[in-house]
């Protein structure tokens, strides 16, 4: 398997996340928030996705917002 073929078998399996850890104004951008203290506030009530602290900087696993993402969706449908 090529370097290439890897690269596209990875991103398929991430849903075209970032090849990277999230930043709350990634997650800011992504779901179109007013602002980063959407995301602060969702870590203290613990409604947001799981979220995690690199020194003093908050970042969140592409897997876990994916995860999280289908989760809201799956409680929409089912309301």
């Amino acid at each position: 398997m090529t370097t290439n073929e890897q690269a596209d078998h990875r991103a398929t399996l991430r849903g075209s996340l970032p090849d990277r850890y999230l930043t709350p104004e990634d997650l800011v951008t992504m779901f179109s928030l007013p602002s980063v203290e959407t995301v602060y506030q969702w870590r203290r009530k613990r409604i947001g996705p799981a979220g995690f602290r690199v020194g003093k900087h908050l970042r969140y696993d592409p897997a876990a917002v994916r995860a999280w993402v289908t989760e809201q969706a799956a409680l929409e449908d089912a309301a």
